[in-house]
């Protein structure tokens, strides 16, 4: 089928995953950040973390994350959308308000020691939003300790979701708020180019899931070795990966099986024109059984519509401009699904 996963072999089995260079000192190990994080508690006022990313940019993920969170709010559901694509932050224009005069950047650089005073109104009944960072030279590479301060700030907000718009690419700040969120969404556009660079999330994300899980430390020699498509063991995809962790330690063979099962994906295949385009959902979740083992829940697609860049052009929110659209209801649609499907999920 023209446009779809193939044999998953086509694709590099390296995935670079930036390390963050700003020379912070740290008394952790920033690539096990998770260990630093209490789990979420019961009593935490905010129900889920959704996050949106994507492998490649003008996926759509900001237009995803906006009318997720309208929806959500026309549900009565009280909302923040937050803007992570630190140093390319555009949620606000897909709401439809002018830049926040306060922003993420006051949080990240202590202008302010709440996350809270960062919230600005949209104007949508229950929705409110923290624009991302806009001002500060090099806090797109936010420190470990920045990012530890906010994960922990995320759970605590004032909110039922909280709904995150991540930057494109494979950072490790991308990848470990994808995997603090209850609900990670994938979006992608059916061409060669975006799909390849989705996959390359997919693993990524996959890889540091492995990476962060404590059960797995007397193993994480290999699962950096499984990361470097030059490692002298020959591991070139998860099934080899598997093969040398059973070898050293069964136990953590054991583990890592249950961990590959609790990492599921959502994917949502945007700006889909024909039935080709809708059916390459089903071709990504398939090969993600194949190769990665792990079940990803195709939840839906969007159609191509005009009424996107014409709401972009109008700088006004899509489901507000072009409420009857198709696209709209496609939209809603995802949003009652997942919210019936995983309104329990939490981070494992």
């Amino acid at each position: 089928m023209e446009g779809t996963i193939e044999d998953s072999s086509e694709y590099p089995a390296h995935v670079a995953i930036e390390e963050p260079r700003d020379g912070v000192s740290v008394e952790f190990d920033p690539r096990n950040l998770f260990d630093h994080l209490p789990p979420p508690s019961t009593s935490s006022r905010v129900k889920q973390i959704w996050a949106v990313g994507g492998g490649k940019g003008g996926v759509g993920k900001s237009l995803i994350a906006s009318s997720l969170g309208i929806s959500l709010a026309r549900l009565n559901q009280k909302v923040l959308a937050i803007d992570l694509d630190l140093g390319g932050a555009n949620l606000h224009t897909a709401l439809g308000v002018d830049l926040p005069k306060q922003s993420l950047s006051d949080f990240l650089t202590e202008r302010t020691r709440e996350l809270e005073d960062c919230i600005s109104p949209t104007g949508i009944p229950n929705l409110s939003l923290i624009s991302g960072a806009q001002d500060a030279v090099g806090v797109a590479n936010v420190g470990p300790k920045e990012k530890l301060k906010l994960l922990q700030k995320l759970r605590n907000v004032d909110a039922d979701y909280v709904i995150i718009d991540l930057g494109a690419g494979t950072s490790y700040n991308t990848m470990d708020f994808f995997l603090y969120a209850d609900v990670g969404v994938i979006a992608l556009l059916p061409e060669p180019t975006s799909i390849e660079n989705a996959y390359r999330f997919i693993k990524a994300a996959y890889y540091r899931r492995l990476w962060h899980s404590p059960s797995l430390r007397d193993v994480r020699h290999l699962i950096e070795m499984a990361m470097d498509p030059r490692n002298k063991l020959g591991i070139k995809s998860p099934s080899d990966l598997f093969r040398e962790v059973n070898q050293a330690n069964p136990g953590s063979a054991m583990a890592l099986k249950r961990e590959i099962e609790k990492f599921r994906p959502k994917l949502v295949v945007n700006q889909a024109r024909t039935q080709t385009d809708v059916d390459i959902g089903f071709s990504v979740k398939t090969v993600c059984k194949k190769y990665f083992g792990t079940e990803m829940d195709y939840v839906g697609y969007l159609d191509y519509d005009s009424a996107v860049w014409q709401a972009v052009r109008r700088k006004r929110p899509l489901m507000l401009e072009f409420p009857n659209s198709r696209l709209v209801s496609s939209l809603d649609r995802i949003v009652t699904f997942m919210l019936k499907r995983y309104a329990n999920q939490k981070i494992p």
